[in-house]
């Protein structure tokens, strides 16, 4: 038995090869090959493996080469490297079949590994100088710095980032019509749906993917608007890359291009030079790096819309053709774009869509476009419970916004998201209250728009107002138009500099045989936003186009929300915002027409609108002025949504002693609603999708003494317990008008509680009771009962109703009048029970 001493893993093992290897030299010459590649490039199988550890360990184990406890303990262990590292601990005990079994899975799933370590036999050289590239990356990426940080304030990156949507295609002009104009949870259900790549995939898996066709792409366009996420996307990719925990086999290196820092190159630079920009590599290591995989090199590219060297002019120079050529920065990065240098390399480029066309143009093929368009609901829930990490804060945060369907739709964007939990928390700090820490929809978006304005705005030709005036002339323009499409012409002509504005998207549309090139603003809200902008900006445009909007007795409807927003500027705190930071005052009178349009206003189906306008004012005691004039607030017109739920918790905070309420709500919004409905002393109530859970919360808000002047309650079916809560009370109400319960059963235990009731109290005008279901149950006395009390005279309306499938349908009701001084000698029960009986046979 011949043995041979190797260094594996770094420790001393003895292999036994068999006699039989000298009649067999094939045998022979593979275990050579294993012991060669153990002992002489074991680092680089540690560092380089990556997935093909997991089927390579799969098939020892299925084989019973692989031991369980050691199976686990590879599966267990957190990166590729440490599951080669205890699989190298435990091979050597398995004999020479495992090792082999082992270089023949590595043949298997790392070919390409296997066909570098053997025609580059200094591959160790780079290792180091990798390993150190990677290690620079996890601390510099590890960690991002906010907006608002302070010197030497940071977060992990882990906290902020939550992958967004990603589209792996050009969208239809419809498709971008309706982002545009859907708001709250129509928005978010019509993103959720669009075609994007899967969530928990790797990015990187999913943006350079075989297509249908079975073809890869060589360079991948990342776009996205300002604020979406694509510069946090490329730091999670290169932090995922340094710390293993990319899947693709492909990329060995990826480095990254910053454009922002790109432009303060002046002088001439080679490739390498480029390269090392923005890493702790020398140009000469890169060179090496780049020389020995040439083929798995990822060059991420970050903000080319940021550029402010053209390209296109680079195109038309000589270009160099070898990595240390110095040249002009654009020419050596337009080599790089082109393929003239690194060709086999891979490229992944982040842009507005604002240069997307000229990108295209510029890259190698085959190309992807791809587009990040932000978080859907799933994501803004997520983004908001790693913001806080508080579970209550998390849930009133959440709830708050999800209410508010301008801002829950802005939340698309991770920027919003941030800047809400940034005000949020500052407000709660502060010592607000956790249920009221939300602040205004205009202040939001004043926020975001001088947040894109300092930090995605650089090198503006034209003064911030300029800028603002004219993007709102734009947005006037649509607004009056209906149109959230702009053809480039108007566009041209309303806005100077359209690429270097954040606020305006690009979007290439098919028109018969050519392109047809449109712009857009982030959404619709956006672009009423800055209609409203254009009014204070320019008085004289106010005056004409809203003083008659105001005095008109039906007002256009697309135009409520840009007064809103007029509103929002008017509040205190966001005009004197807008005056310290960008020198615009918003003039004193818009602010008195908007008030006396508040005040004078009086539709009902426009109430909504009025209450949101309030609360964008947000002025205490002129909301109490406006309120309090009103005698009644009738908002039964339609259900309400949860905005309109906050707003009047907000607008009767401010007019505690308001009398008379007229609503229809979900459920849902009970609790919201809780503390308005139990100070308001005259209610009429529709209240819809009630279920037995909801009933603790409905007599919270009943509280007690009130004119309740109607009160529906529609479910799927209330117990009778939940109708005994109901009716108990009831019964602590100075008069019910008219009550109307759906119940699952109207039972003889049902009717017992309802003849109990009206004989206890004292006013009663109208209840009724009804089922969603026919009279199939034995238990059901009838389908629907009315019982009225009114001049005198008590009446009772039962209806029978039972649909069998062997039978036809059938229906009966009757009709009983009498004195209401009879009232007591009727038994209800044994009335409903002989009408239940005769119904049965007749049915029988």
């Amino acid at each position: 038995m011949l043995k041979l001493r190797v260094i594996f893993g770094g420790r001393y093992y003895v292999v036994n090869l068999p006699d039989y290897c000298n009649t067999y030299p094939s045998l022979l010459l593979m275990i050579h090959q294993v012991l060669s590649l153990w002992t002489a490039h074991w680092a680089t199988l540690v560092q380089r493996v990556g997935i093909a550890v997991m089927p390579i360990a799969d098939e020892l184990w299925s084989n019973k080469m692989l031991g369980s406890e050691s199976y686990s303990k590879i599966k267990a262990a957190a990166t590729y490297q440490e599951k080669m590292r205890v699989l190298g601990d435990v091979l050597h005990s398995g004999g020479n079949a495992v090792k082999s079994a082992f270089y023949s899975g590595l043949e298997k799933h790392a070919a390409c590994l296997l066909r570098d370590l053997s025609l580059n036999p200094t591959a160790e050289c780079y290792l180091e100088s990798l390993d150190e590239y990677k290690k620079w990356i996890q601390r510099e990426y590890e960690f991002v710095t906010e907006y608002n940080s302070l010197p030497g304030e940071h977060v992990l990156l882990s906290e902020r980032y939550i992958q967004p949507l990603i589209v792996m295609r050009h969208r239809e002009k419809n498709e971008r019509t309706q982002e545009l104009c859907f708001k709250g949870e129509g928005f978010q259900q019509f993103i959720s749906s669009e075609n994007h790549a899967e969530k928990g995939n790797n990015v990187l898996d999913a943006l350079f993917s075989a297509d249908s066709k079975g073809i890869c792409p060589a360079a991948v366009i990342l776009q996205g608007n300002s604020g979406k996420g694509k510069s946090f996307t490329a730091q999670k990719i290169m932090l995922d890359w340094a710390s293993v925990c990319l899947s693709r086999e492909n990329f060995d290196c990826v480095f990254h291009l910053k454009c922002k820092e790109l432009n303060q190159i002046s002088e001439e630079q080679s490739l390498v030079e480029i390269l090392s920009f923005n890493s702790n590599l020398k140009p000469d290591q890169i060179l090496q790096i780049l020389q020995s995989l040439p083929k798995r090199v990822l060059v991420l590219i970050d903000g080319f819309d940021e550029l402010k060297f053209s390209l296109s002019d680079a195109s038309k120079k000589s270009l160099p053709n070898n990595l240390s050529e110095k040249a002009p920065p654009d020419a050596s990065l337009t080599a790089l774009l082109r393929g003239c240098i690194l060709p086999e390399s891979f490229l992944l480029v982040t842009s507005r869509s604002t240069t997307t066309d000229t990108l295209s143009a510029l890259l190698k093929k085959p190309q992807r476009f791809t587009e990040i368009i932000g978080f859907s609901e799933r994501e803004v829930e997520e983004y908001f419970q790693k913001f806080f990490q508080d579970e209550e804060l998390f849930r009133n945060a959440y709830e708050s916004v999800k209410a508010n369907e301008n801002l829950f739709t802005a939340c698309s964007s991770p920027v919003i998201c941030w800047i809400i939990c940034t005000v949020i928390r500052e407000r709660f700090n502060d010592g607000a209250d956790v249920t009221n820490i939300l602040e205004t929809t205009t202040s939001i978006y004043v926020g975001f728009v001088f947040t894109l304005l300092e930090h995605h705005c650089q090198g503006l030709s034209e003064s911030v107002p300029t800028l603002l005036k004219s993007l709102g002339q734009l947005a006037e323009k649509g607004l009056l138009e209906r149109q959230v499409l702009f053809d480039e012409k108007s566009v041209k002509k309303a806005v100077s500099d359209q690429s270097g504005s954040p606020f305006l998207g690009k979007l290439l549309f098919k028109k018969r045989t050519r392109q047809e090139t449109m712009f857009s603003f982030m959404h619709l809200s956006f672009q009423e936003f800055f209609t409203a902008l254009y009014y204070v900006l320019d008085e004289k445009e106010f005056d004409c186009k809203l003083t008659k909007w105001f005095h008109s007795d039906l007002p256009e409807y697309h135009f409520f929300p840009v007064v809103q927003f007029l509103c929002g500027l008017c509040n205190k705190e966001v005009s004197g915002l807008l005056k310290e930071t960008h020198n615009v005052s918003v003039p004193p009178s818009v602010q008195a027409q908007l008030k006396e349009w508040i005040l004078y206003f009086r539709p009902t189906h426009y109430l909504r609108y009025i209450l949101l306008c309030l609360y964008e004012l947000h002025e205490k005691d002129f909301v109490q002025e406006a309120v309090e004039s009103w005698q009644e607030m009738d908002m039964s017109w339609e259900t309400l949504s949860r905005t309109d739920c906050w707003t009047l918790v907000y607008c009767l905070e401010c007019c505690p002693h308001f009398r008379r309420l007229n609503l229809s709500f979900a459920a849902e919004e009970l609790k919201m609603l809780q503390s308005v409905l139990c100070r308001t002393p005259e209610l009429k109530l529709d209240v819809q999708n009630l279920a037995d859970t909801d009933v603790s919360d409905l007599i919270s808000a009943l509280g007690e003494e009130k004119l309740l002047r109607a009160l529906r309650l529609d479910s799927k079916g209330l117990s009778d317990q939940s109708v005994r809560q109901i009716l108990h009370a009831l019964h602590k109400q100075k008069t019910v008008g008219g009550l109307q319960i759906a119940v699952k059963n109207i039972s003889a235990d049902t009717v017992l509680l309802l003849t109990d009731f009206i004989q206890n109290i004292e006013k009663w005008d109208e209840i009724g009771l009804w089922t969603n279901t026919d009279c199939t149950n034995p238990e059901s006395l009838c389908s629907g009962l009315q019982l009225f009390n009114t001049d005198g005279i008590f009446a009772l309306h039962a209806v029978w109703l039972c649909l069998t499938p062997q039978k036809a349908p059938s229906l009966s009701e009757i009709i009983l009048r009498y004195p209401h001084s009879e009232k007591s000698s009727m038994n209800l029960k044994n009335f409903l029970q002989d009408f239940h009986d005769i119904n049965c046979l007749t049915e029988d």
